[in-house]
């Protein structure tokens, strides 16, 4: 079942990533468009996280991690709405998908093997076929006017993904009850478990936004932002939610690729859309090649081989 969960969550990935660029084409911006979203995508956490586990307690590292999180994902937002205005929205979101085969190796590098956190070649290999090929993905780009801009706003956003990817790795080792007790002994099990921590996150996040919309438009929110901004939401969560039932349900070998897979499936199908409704020139060889270093790079391959007898 994990595999399935996490092609539900990747289909329902590009959904979200059109409903932004579709409050773009009726005339709204993102930053209306992602105040409704954070406010839809809160809503939905509070209801599948405090109020069906029953878990209301808000302690002080899982809010304040989450508030940190909220802002991370706050500025990832931000340079993304931006990236979305100067250039190719389904190259836009290959560049952010990417960002997932980078977390593992910040994890090595801070950790190390004795809490099960490796480089090994194949991450090399991995990151360097994702770099190729968005490098090569990016080679028709010549003729945009604002080439140098998007770059920034697509360097920018990718950096900030990183961020928030490997805050969510360092909370999982957090939440592993066999952790070293002295390695993080100032947060304990208890207190970073709290149901607020996703809550606290989309608040933050939301709260940022909607300071931003207030200060820079000072109008009222268009139908639009607020139709595509709820829908988006929704969206958002239900790849959230999809995911972590991937992460629970999987086995051995599913857990080695859950996440390989979500990336590719997010990549493939909104550059698909990119083509069909925006007649995008997508150069499907450069998308296989980062499709590729997603897998190399985040599937681990020794589970792998474990769970089929080798």
């Amino acid at each position: 079942m994990g595999i399935l969960y996490a092609l539900i969550a990747g289909i329902f990935l590009p959904l979200t990533n059109l409903t932004t660029r579709k409050s773009l084409d009726v005339g709204g911006n993102t930053k209306g468009y992602f105040v409704f979203q954070m406010l839809s995508t809160l809503i939905c956490a509070y209801l599948f996280g405090p109020v069906r586990t029953g878990d209301y307690s808000i302690t002080a590292p899982a809010a304040i991690l989450g508030s940190l999180a909220g802002v991370l994902l706050f500025l990832m937002l931000s340079s993304l709405g931006k990236a979305l205005q100067k250039g190719p929205p389904g190259l836009t979101f290959a560049v952010l998908n990417s960002a997932t085969v980078v977390p593992g190796i910040v994890m090595a590098v801070l950790f190390g093997a004795s809490l099960g956190y490796e480089f090994k070649f194949a991450h090399a290999v991995g990151c360097s076929l994702v770099l190729f090929g968005l490098f090569w993905a990016g080679k028709g780009l010549q003729g945009l006017k604002e080439t140098n801009r998007w770059v920034v706003f697509c360097v920018s956003m990718f950096l900030f993904h990183i961020l928030i990817l490997t805050l969510y790795q360092w909370r999982g080792l957090l939440l592993n009850p066999e952790r070293p007790a002295d390695l993080f002994a100032f947060i304990s099990y208890d207190q970073i478990k709290s149901e607020c921590f996703v809550p606290f996150m989309f608040l933050a996040s939301g709260i940022l936004q909607t300071i931003v919309f207030l200060r820079d438009e000072k109008r009222m929110p268009q139908k639009s932002e607020v139709l595509y901004g709820v829908t988006g939401g929704v969206f958002n969560f239900l790849v959230t939610f999809f995911l972590l039932k991937a992460a629970v349900s999987a086995s051995p070998i599913e857990n080695a690729v859950i996440y390989p897979i979500f990336s590719v499936v997010g990549i493939i199908l909104t550059n698909a859309w990119g083509q069909k409704l925006y007649q995008e020139q997508v150069n499907w060889r450069a998308c296989q090649v980062c499709a590729c270093g997603l897998i190399v790079g985040t599937v681990d391959w020794r589970a792998v081989a474990a769970a089929i007898g080798f």
